[in-house]
């Protein structure tokens, strides 16, 4: 797996994942599972749908 997800775009999805999360947890609805795809997503720096897509928003270093 590939790294395409840049860190902007994976402290978006970790901050989404906790807010779905917490609001998941306060209305006591399975809803807040949801949260787990933008958490995984971002704690691993692959976005499947991204590479469907073709995006990739990770920046990659030059090595001369």
């Amino acid at each position: 797996m590939k790294c395409n997800v840049g860190n902007a775009d994976k402290i978006v999805r970790l901050f989404l994942a906790l807010v779905i999360g917490a609001v998941g947890f306060y209305v006591k609805s399975w809803w807040g599972l949801v949260a787990i795809v933008p958490l995984v997503t971002g704690l691993s720096s692959f976005c499947p749908l991204y590479t469907i897509l073709g995006l990739n928003t990770c920046s990659t270093k030059s090595v001369q």
